[in-house]
């Protein structure tokens, strides 16, 4: 079994609201994701995936949310750490059927969430 992981970053604004007023204001923060592919990799080419497709599937999701406020994404919902992980892993199957796990990490927090499909 192999994991192969390919990365991305952006930016964006959001705002939280839900009874927390230091969330309610627009902020933005720096968004680093992590997206691992599993499988056995194909033994004629010896590879899981093309690397290049899986940069352009993730290329397009994170054009969907690079420089946006994350509140008008469509499909997102509440722009939580939680919800964008899924977010990004339910994008990222649609294409790559292999993927197994999203990592959202926010380092100036030291925040990170992890969203594993079944």
């Amino acid at each position: 079994m192999i994991e192969l992981t390919q990365e991305f970053g952006f930016d964006a604004a959001h705002y939280l609201g839900q009874g927390v007023p230091e969330n309610a204001r627009l902020h933005g923060h720096s968004f680093y994701v992590e997206v691992t592919l599993k499988g056995e990799p194909d033994p004629a080419k010896g590879w899981l995936r093309d690397l290049g497709e899986v940069k352009r599937v993730l290329d397009g999701i994170r054009d969907t949310l690079d420089h946006r406020l994350l509140n008008e994404v469509e499909g997102l919902g509440n722009p939580t750490l939680e919800n964008l992980a899924h977010f990004i892993f339910e994008r990222a199957r649609e294409r790559l059927p292999e993927v197994a796990r999203v990592k959202i990490r926010r380092p100036s927090y030291g925040q990170a969430c992890v969203y594993e499909g079944g």
